[in-house]
Formats: C-alpha cells, sequence, structure tokens
C-alpha cells in the first residue's frame, strides 16, 4: 500500500466514532479473509490484545468500555515492551563485560603449555 492511501485511509477512520470504526474493522476483515495476499502479522501482545477486544466486541460490551480497556491494555504494550527492550539491553551489556573474561580465560588456557610427563 502506498504511503499517500494510507494516510487518507487513517484520516478518514479517526473521523469516523468508534462503532462506525468496528464496523470497517469487520469489512477490512472480510476482504483480507478474501482477497489478502499474505496474513496479515502481528506481534504476540498485539495478538493478545486484538483477541480481548474481539472478545469483549462479541459479549456486546458498550463501546466506551472498550475503548477504555483498549487504552489500558495499549499502555501497559508500551510499558511491557519498555521493559523487555531494558532487559535485552541489560543482557547484552553482561554478555559484553562476561564475554570479555570469558575470552580472557579461554586464551589463557589456550596460551599455556601442556604439563610435562
Amino acid at each position: 500500500m502506498n504511503e499517500i492511501l494510507r494516510e487518507r485511509l487513517l484520516r478518514k477512520l479517526e473521523a469516523l466514532p468508534d462503532d462506525k470504526a468496528y464496523l470497517v474493522l469487520d469489512y477490512v476483515e472480510f476482504l483480507e479473509s478474501k482477497y489478502a495476499e499474505r496474513p496479515a502479522g502481528a506481534a504476540p501482545f498485539q495478538k493478545v490484545a486484538e483477541t480481548l477486544e474481539d472478545t469483549l466486541r462479541a459479549g456486546r460490551v458498550p463501546v466506551n468500555i472498550i475503548k477504555g480497556t483498549m487504552d489500558a491494555v495499549g499502555k501497559a504494550g508500551k510499558l511491557l515492551e519498555r521493559v523487555a527492550a531494558a532487559g535485552k539491553a541489560a543482557v547484552e551489556e553482561a554478555a559484553k563485560k562476561g564475554g570479555g573474561e570469558e575470552k580472557d580465560k579461554v586464551k589463557d588456557k589456550v596460551e599455556e603449555p601442556p604439563p610435562a610427563q
């Protein structure tokens, strides 16, 4: 999809109330099931959030409740992303520090002459 079309669609969607935007989502998912060349992938947390949203919609929960719930889930998702990024950075930093020590130990073992017999 080109950027102009994407922006146009987003602009039109943002002008709709949430209950009408869900109708658009239903139609897009229908079109995807019929015509998509490849399935639209989502991150694992995003899939969980979408399943929750679909479950709330199927249960006929009012749109304003769904919106509030999904806003909270979105904030939780962003927090989890930051925690995961911090954890990844910590592991990489530890690997850099620990990796240097391990390399020195291996180097020492390689340079040691074999024991005399």
